[in-house]
């Protein structure tokens, strides 16, 4: 009963803000209501508190005890959304295959069935001595991601 309602709370903020959207949601133990959103956009505090405050401010803690925290995806937390692939284009992604297949390269386009990764990679000439930059391409359906998360290099 008390998830639920929870639930219903947290759908209402989301649908009060299209920009964002869930990534995780659970009520543990002890009432502990943990949620964990992303947006189109990036996450910023006051995208977090707005949705903290949907939640507590409709919660009655005479009626029921709870603690909440609402957080952001982490940076190189692993995609659980098609919205994070499409607010990620253009970033480097290591993409896990189900069939244990690694690819690294730019997420160059998001569409609603793949994604698009781009890279480089140095190849032997056709003829002659030393190499040359090729310019490859994958097309990777979401259902065959067994993950994929972003490259943070520095």
């Amino acid at each position: 009963m008390f998830k639920d309602t929870v639930k219903q709370l947290l759908d209402d903020a989301l649908n009060q803000r299209e920009d964002l959207f869930l990534i995780d949601f659970e009520v543990l133990q002890g009432n502990t209501i943990k949620v964990v959103i992303d947006g189109d956009n990036g996450v910023l505090v006051e995208d977090c508190m707005f949705i903290s405050r949907g939640i507590e401010h409709n919660l009655d803690r005479e009626e029921e005890d709870f603690s909440l925290e609402v957080q952001s995806s982490g940076a190189t937390a692993p995609f659980t959304n098609k919205r994070q692939y499409k607010k990620n284009v253009g970033r480097i992604l290591s993409v896990k295959t189900t069939t244990n297949d690694t690819i690294e390269g730019t997420l160059t386009e998001a569409n609603e069935d793949a994604i698009l990764l781009e890279w480089k990679v140095r190849e032997p000439k056709p003829v002659g001595k030393g190499k040359v930059t090729v310019k490859k391409q994958a097309e990777i359906s979401y259902d065959t991601i067994s993950k994929a998360q972003v490259v943070i290099k520095f």
